[in-house]
């Protein structure tokens, strides 16, 4: 088994597994492609509790006799239940923010490459000037 799970791991190294790969490139353009909602309703869910008693039995052992008592304690028993329904906003699309390079690690024939990066990312290509020298993580390529 220890052998199968080396073996996996070095054809994983082997191939390329890591998504952590950095590109670079002159800044083009970029691009936010804001996130979408709609209004959509569900169902209303309530707590729904009920009271009630019990009769509990008792008993005590002393010096070999058994004595007996009953006691009535309450109790209650709650669940949930749907009452109605309620609105919300359902997201359809996420935010994302795009980042386009020219000449794409050193290859003048690469140009005009889309990537998705996260925000913090984009802030930094915002302030760059175009043509200005990137270099960053993408999310995944193409927005």
């Amino acid at each position: 088994m220890a052998a199968g799970v080396a073996l996996l791991a070095c054809a994983l190294s082997a191939c390329g597994g890591s998504k952590d790969s950095t590109v670079s490139g002159a800044r083009d353009d970029l691009r936010i492609v804001t996130k979408k909602t709609v209004t959509d309703t569900r169902p209303r869910m309530v707590e729904q509790c009920t009271t009630g008693t019990k009769r509990v039995k008792h008993t005590s052992t002393t010096k070999g006799k058994t004595r007996t008592w009953y006691t009535t304690e309450p109790t209650r028993t709650c669940r949930k239940v749907q009452q109605g329904t309620e609105t919300y906003d359902r997201v359809v699309r996420h935010a994302r923010w795009c980042v386009e390079l020219d000449d794409v690690d050193g290859n003048a024939g690469r140009d005009d490459v889309w990537y998705e990066v996260d925000s913090a990312t984009y802030t930094k290509a915002a302030a760059a000037a175009e043509g200005d020298k990137l270099a960053f993580t993408p999310l995944r390529a193409g927005c």
